[in-house]
């Protein structure tokens, strides 16, 4: 099979290369991969930005999430069959979805919504799970209660907006001028240009906040959430709480106390919880979404599509920061 490889960290380009196909465990299913997505996660994979929490064995086949059609099960697989239209997102020392074949555990697929062509498909797993995990699991928003979603035309944005609107939440998010009508469409109530507004002073007595900048943008954060509230950061430096939880040996979890002082300092002062979310692959969750996409309660926005052998070019597009929702990477898919 062909295959999006590096051979070291802070290499320029993925290489295509050929490559055995995947043998299959016991609980896994063997997919030909349709369509896959760029996330920020496989540029910084590359840059090994991760590797105080993740560090790959070269060579390292990249991408992180895929729409896709079961060809092979393992012998203990019940609940999938060959054929089965499914998505994904593969655990993270499992990750390799630039490539026409994937062994993947059953419990990180969900089938795909019977709604969405292969390429639509692809564009939901990592942000899909991402938003939910943020918003339902860790924030537990409530109808009527308000959040802010920063960065609301962007991949994670798209979708999480969606997702609070489901839950019945009142949305804020800030993006540009240029793509207000956008948001307003998935159903943002107050949009903040952030070339000429500040979301910290324009908004106030917040329940929650999902931060996708980091930096200055989620210390400001802590200014517009009321006391007992959640911040939650996929930007954001991990803490010292979460590298426990997450059963980092113990320099780590002093490392990162360290490093995350400052927002410990701010959650002490504001009474407001910070969360740093590393989302995990839940085939049960993706299920939920897809439901919810069945129901027509979420749609995913794409950006542009990619021939596979493009795949260099979709990375640089990445890199500019400039998509509105997601990249989509075409590798067995016509649609």
């Amino acid at each position: 099979m062909q295959a999006a490889v590096i051979t070291h960290y802070h290499q320029a380009e993925p290489l295509m290369t050929s490559m055995p196909i995947p043998d299959v465990q016991p609980t896994d299913v063997l997919v030909k991969i349709m369509a896959a997505s760029i996330n920020p996660i496989d540029t910084k994979t590359m840059a090994g930005g991760l590797k105080l929490l993740l560090h790959y064995p070269m060579p390292l086949v990249l991408g992180s999430d895929f729409a896709d059609e079961i060809v092979a099960v393992g012998n203990q697989v019940t609940q999938f069959k060959i054929g089965d239209a499914v998505y994904g997102r593969p655990r993270k020392q499992r990750i390799g979805t630039f490539a026409e074949y994937l062994a993947v555990n059953v419990a990180d697929i969900a089938l795909k919504p019977t709604n969405l062509s292969y390429q639509a498909a692809a564009a939901i797993p990592l942000v899909g799970l991402t938003s939910y995990q943020a918003l339902h699991d860790l924030m537990q928003l409530r109808p009527g209660q308000k959040v802010l979603i920063q960065g609301g035309s962007g991949g994670i944005g798209t979708i999480a907006i969606q997702l609070a609107k489901s839950l019945g939440a009142q949305v804020a998010t800030t993006t540009s001028l240029k793509n207000a009508a956008l948001v307003n469409s998935l159903g943002a109530d107050q949009i903040i240009d952030y070339h000429t507004e500040n979301f910290a002073t324009a908004l106030s007595d917040y329940d929650a906040v999902f931060d996708t900048r980091g930096g200055t943008t989620l210390e400001q954060a802590f200014q517009i959430v009321k006391p007992g509230g959640h911040i939650v950061s996929i930007s954001g430096l991990p803490n010292g709480r979460f590298a426990k939880a997450a059963g980092l040996p113990l320099w780590k979890q002093s490392l990162f106390k360290l490093a995350a002082h400052r927002l410990t300092r701010l959650e002490r002062q504001t009474h407001v919880t910070y969360h740093f979310l590393f989302m995990h692959p839940s085939g049960s969750e993706l299920a939920i979404l897809t439901k919810l996409i069945e129901q027509n309660k979420g749609r995913p926005i794409i950006d542009r599509v990619f021939d596979f052998k493009e795949l260099n070019q979709a990375l640089a597009y990445s890199k500019t920061g400039h998509a509105r929702g997601k990249i989509i990477i075409k590798i067995g898919a016509t649609n």
